[in-house]
């Protein structure tokens, strides 16, 4: 089977490398120059057995409508589907009908109002733009006036531009974050290994929000919830009604759902779905799958799936190295060194997203996220031994990583 993956950063990175395992050829549009395959041809001239697509700015887009309108295969909703992650609101307000655990929310265009409900809330607060953001468009504080300043910047523009001109204000819920994928059919999900990730720039969760700094697979018990207790939680109470909803709604969702929950005191709630594999999750989770990512995601396309995915019992961690200046405006164009070296490192995978080749022929950053170290062992603790083994190698000027992923749970 020939595949089309969509996108060019770590998230489809790992993709190309686990479909490769069953797939007679892999191309990457446009990928980048670490992904073999890569080519810079738009997905509807390409001819391929199956189109997996990875970011969610071509799903909000309609892609997978117009190459099913083809006769394409594809695994990846339709734009009717994705608006559960290009409108916040659009997807409190579903889940809301689908009566999954969530946090209370209200959403708002006008300042005044939204000022007005954030005087009513209790710390943290939460404040979303509703559009598309690429994962930075959320803040999380326990400042008042911090909040009410986000609500004039999301609202006037002046932040993320049209993405915030709506804004979500939420209950600001405590606990533990944990992230699931859902493979779906349509009508049902099978879920994949959980994994935690950590959004914010610096050690400590501190600093601004980001798509993710790293992430860790299996994702070990909290308290009196087991990994299999959750996973069976979120089947039945998050993902089975949330495709019951989608279908009375008239919508066929062919693709991921990505549960970024929340473990708090009174159980399980969505913090909010995406509608892709996430990242920097999929680089801990695909990777760690027994059975065959091809025939699942075939299989989901057709809207049947019969397979039942298996994973190792190992664990992944992924360290993300990041421009200077990431998330609000990295520095790119820096030369790239020790890639070779932190490759040839047992139990580590390196995967390209940021990249380019430079003016010289070499290897240089081009985005936000530059590289996914990925360290594998027998557990949390030696996984994470060897991804900052890898992380030790590289350099570029102003590499910027988180110290203590996965630590709580190495220790």
């Amino acid at each position: 089977m020939r595949v089309c993956v969509v996108g060019s950063g770590g998230r489809e990175a790992a993709l190309a490398d686990v479909l490769a395992r069953d797939a007679t050829e892999v191309l990457v549009t446009p990928g980048n120059p670490l992904i073999e395959g890569s080519v810079d041809i738009p997905p509807e001239d390409i001819d391929a057995d199956l189109y997996v697509i990875g970011p969610e700015a071509p799903l909000v887009d309609g892609l997978a409508d117009r190459l099913r309108a083809d006769g394409r295969l594809v695994f990846g909703p339709g734009a009717d589907g994705a608006q559960l992650e290009g409108s916040k609101a659009y997807m409190k307000d579903l889940l809301a009908e689908a009566g999954v655990p969530t946090a209370a929310y209200g959403s708002f265009t006008e300042a005044q109002p939204a000022r007005a409900f954030l005087d009513t809330m209790a710390p943290p607060f939460v404040i979303k733009t509703d559009g598309l953001a690429a994962g930075k468009g959320v803040v999380v504080t326990d400042d008042l006036a911090e909040a009410r300043n986000s609500v004039d910047d999301y609202l006037s523009g002046d932040a993320f531009g049209d993405a915030g001109r709506r804004l979500v204000i939420e209950e600001g819920l405590v606990g533990p974050e944990v992230s699931v994928f859902a493979v779906c059919d349509g009508t049902r999900g099978v879920l994949l290994s959980p994994a935690q990730d950590f959004k914010r720039i610096g050690d400590g969760d501190t600093g601004p929000n980001t798509g993710g700094m790293g992430a860790y697979s299996p994702y070990g018990s909290d308290g009196d919830l087991s990994s299999d207790e959750l996973t069976r939680t979120v089947a039945d109470d998050f993902i089975a009604p949330t495709l019951a909803t989608l279908r009375r709604r008239g919508i066929d969702f062919r693709g991921v759902l990505y549960a970024g929950l929340m473990l708090t005191a009174d159980g399980p709630k969505l913090l909010e779905y995406n509608v892709r594999f996430g990242d920097p999750e999929t680089q801990v989770v695909l990777p760690r799958m027994t059975s065959s990512l091809l025939e699942l995601l075939g299989q989901a396309a057709a809207g049947s799936i019969e397979a039942q995915p298996t994973c190792s019992d190992d664990a992944m961690v992924n360290v993300v190295c990041a421009s200077e200046g990431y998330p609000v405006a990295p520095r790119i164009g820096n030369h790239i060194s020790g890639l070779e070296a932190a490759r040839l490192l047992p139990g580590v995978t390196v995967y390209g997203a940021g990249v380019a080749i430079g003016e010289d022929g070499d290897l240089v950053s081009s985005g936000g996220r530059v590289l996914s170290v990925c360290g594998r062992g027998a557990d949390v603790a030696e996984a994470r031994q060897r991804a900052y083994a890898g992380v030790a190698e590289l350099s570029w000027p102003g590499m910027t990583v988180r110290t203590d992923i996965a630590a709580a749970v190495a220790s």
